[in-house]
């Protein structure tokens, strides 16, 4: 693996106007795209001492062997040529998202002859205009329904429009009047463009204008006793409002707008764009994509309205509302209104009805990536490979299909506790987790407090194997418990032990399994600064490929070890919390106080709590009530006075 020292340019070669630069690597392959408003300082802050980087970073220069730049002449260049290259190179280190299902347009052919009106997916094409996406084919069919009894053109496909035209008899939507016929002269070409024309229009939000004409047709047709044409109308009328009760008015100003709200984690984010025409919600649409540089909510939106707008221009609206700016929100406005033909503003909503509706669509991409990771890591196929590609890295003997992981968690050498996590087959076994109080460490020690949670844990495993050793059978021990009918539980040996940390830790973790003579279980560390996977006594790391199924597995057994950890400290900082508070209240003993923290579930929500709801508690009367609560004041009133210490960081935070 390169040095990012190895390929370094030489001090003063870089120029400092804006640019676009390329990473590539060993193969020359284009690794990483990115632009800079000044070069030289952007490229500079790459070839800084290593272990001062963004982990993802690092991974990415020490991956390169070379870079290249070329330099434009304004910002907007820098923007459209780093999309173009994106595009064309497809760099591994680069953001790309991706569609999370194939949605469906209502799409126009203009530039035939004869327009047809049809259900669309997948890439777009020229001569096309399209409407959407929406979430459903069925919405559309059902949009589309209702608006040929007002706009009847052509819906049917090239066969069945020439062999209409070759019998001089059209199909059965033109015998019906969902269809003005074009295909046996019933209209001619600019007769039926016109009817285009309005559909279009219709679609593009301007309704309001073809619902007061039909209205006044319909009564004008009444007042010259034309009640035939009338009902008609009438009937068109209800057929245009029902299409439009399926977009629900969402901006009452009607306005034209993309809203955008991300869902994020480490490894991946979620994307969902609602795209707001005339007020009314037109379409719904989601991306997922893996996390591969160290940008954060800024640059991730900066990305995804680059890869979203630059290649359809026909989409971009007046208005796009994102949850936080792009870093350099003018030039990305500059860009999309060039695209465009007319002003674009990007700006993050701060009240009312926009605001309301993008927290709405921060929701749909939680749901997302949610959805997104269940489907992930439910599929067998993709688990399979995820344990065999953890095979083949580790050099295993055989799958991992049972891996356990242990982290530990501290608040500067207080309250230290450890969690363990099973996965089996790839899949979360909850029942199985278990946590630790670190008893014999003193103070913040995370490897002797890793070798003494392996070790006690794995005691228990040659504790489970002797008793049932006593009770074995013919074909081996018996795992079960006779007594309760339950599986012993730390009597199965994991295929593999990871632990949350670096060397120091794996070291820690092997030494207390050869102590206890059980050596021949496989160990590995997952270290968070460049994702490495550690092994027993190597110097160097293995390295799993970003993309890597294995990688992905690893990580989040190493995220949920940590999330149950962390889960696990908070819950016994709010019992040593509540017990240290409350020590002094008159007739409260350690069974009320646990029961006041069962009751409210944390110290929080004890504090908001009235005297009236403290007396609920059983056991707790509105005396000893009144008492809790004046002790809680109390403890809050000193707080004010005192520094405020963040309990999940350890921060001082300013009041």
């Amino acid at each position: 693996m390169p040095s990012p020292a190895s390929y370094r340019p030489a001090p003063g070669s870089i120029p400092t106007q804006p640019g676009v630069y390329r990473f590539r690597d060993t193969h020359g392959r284009v690794i990483y795209v990115g632009k800079a408003k000044n070069l030289r300082s952007r490229l500079s802050s790459y070839f800084q001492d290593i272990s001062g980087l963004h982990p993802r970073t690092a991974t990415m220069v020490t991956t390169g062997a070379s870079v290249e730049w070329t330099v434009v002449r304004t910002e907007v260049e820098a923007l459209q040529l780093e999309y173009s290259w994106i595009k064309e190179f497809d760099p591994r280190f680069n953001v790309k998202y991706r569609d999370d299902k194939s949605y469906p347009w209502l799409a126009v052919t203009v530039g035939e002859e004869f327009p047809r009106v049809m259900v669309g997916r997948g890439a777009k094409k020229k001569g096309t205009r399209y409407f959407g996406p929406y979430g459903h084919a069925w919405a559309i069919r059902e949009t589309v329904d209702q608006l040929l009894r007002v706009f009847p053109m052509r819906s049917c496909t090239k066969g069945v429009f020439n062999r209409s035209a070759q019998i001089g008899r059209p199909c059965l939507l033109g015998y019906i009047d969902k269809c003005s016929a074009p295909c046996v002269g019933r209209v001619t070409a600019e007769e039926h463009r016109k009817i285009v024309d309005d559909l279009c229009d219709f679609m593009a939000g301007n309704t309001d204008a073809f619902v007061k004409r039909v209205e006044n047709e319909m009564y004008a047709a009444s007042e010259a006793l034309d009640f035939e044409k009338a009902a008609r109308l009438r009937d068109d009328l209800g057929a245009l409002r029902r299409a439009l009760e399926k977009q629900v008015v969402v901006l009452a100003d009607g306005t034209d707008a993309d809203v955008v709200a991300l869902a994020e984690d480490p490894l991946e984010v979620a994307v969902q764009v609602f795209h707001v025409r005339g007020g009314r919600i037109r379409g719904q649409r989601g991306w997922v994509a893996d996390r591969t540089d160290e940008g954060g909510t800024p640059e991730l939106v900066e990305e995804f309205l680059l890869q979203l707008y630059a290649g359809d221009p026909d989409a971009i609206p007046r208005e796009v509302l994102v949850p936080q700016l792009p870093p350099d929100v003018a030039t990305l406005e500059d860009l999309l209104s060039s695209l465009r033909g007319s002003k674009v503003r990007i700006r993050v909503p701060q009240r009312g009805d926009k605001k309301t509706l993008q927290e709405t669509v921060a929701r749909n991409a939680v749901q997302g990536l949610a959805l997104h990771k269940t489907r992930r890591a439910s599929d067998l196929t993709t688990r399979n490979r995820a344990l065999e590609e953890i095979q083949e890295a580790l050099d295993l003997a055989e799958v991992p299909l049972r891996i356990e992981c242990f982290d530990v968690s501290n608040l500067q050498g207080t309250e230290v506790v450890a969690s363990m996590v099973v996965f089996e087959d790839g899949l979360a076994r909850k029942s199985e987790y278990r946590r630790f109080v670190v008893k014999d460490v003193e103070g913040q020690n995370d490897v002797a407090s890793m070798h003494e949670v392996i070790t006690r844990r794995f005691r228990r495993l040659l504790e489970e194997r002797s008793k049932a050793a006593e009770v074995s059978t013919e074909s081996g021990p018996m795992l079960v418990d006779p007594d309760t009918g339950r599986p012993r539980k730390f009597a199965y040996v994991p295929a593999l032990v990871v632990v949350d940390g670096g060397p120091p830790q794996v070291a820690a973790a092997a030494d207390a399994l050869e102590q206890l003579g059980l050596g021949d279980i496989p160990v590995c560390g997952l270290a968070k600064r460049l994702e490495e996977v550690w092994l027993p006594g190597e110097e160097d790391p293995v390295i799993l490929p970003r993309t890597s199924e294995g990688l992905y597995l690893l990580q989040r057994i190493r995220d949920e070890a940590h999330r149950f950890a962390i889960a696990h400290h908070r819950g016994r900082r709010s019992r040593t919390m509540v017990e240290s508070l409350l020590d002094d209240v008159p007739g409260l003993g350690e069974i009320r106080r646990k029961a006041l923290l069962r009751h409210f579930g944390s110290l929080k929500k004890l504090r908001l709590a009235s005297v009236e709801e403290i007396a609920m508690v059983p056991g707790i009367g509105p005396q000893t009530a009144a008492a809790i609560k004046e002790a809680l004041t109390q403890q809050d009133s000193t707080r004010q006075t005192g520094p405020r210490i963040n309990t999940a960081t350890g921060e001082i935070e300013e009041h």
